[in-house]
């Protein structure tokens, strides 16, 4: 593996900081199943956004929004 500084000057400390990130990162990687599904977070499930029922078309449905209050 090689690295480059493209720009600074960073100190051995740094460089070696850097190194242990992308290090550990490449190993987490090559230990995950490559293709297991991956964990979504909870903010960002669709589905607890419409845990309700959507409201029914009538005359005034335009004044009824999706989002759950």
């Amino acid at each position: 593996m090689t690295i480059k500084v493209i720009r600074g000057n960073p100190t051995p400390e740094e460089l070696a900081a850097a190194l242990a990130v992308m290090r550990a990162r490449a190993a987490a990687m090559a230990a995950a199943p490559s293709g297991a599904p991956t964990a979504r977070a909870a903010w960002s499930d669709p589905s607890r956004i419409a845990q309700q029922r959507l409201p029914q078309p009538s005359p005034s449905a335009w004044t009824r929004t999706y989002w759950p209050s």
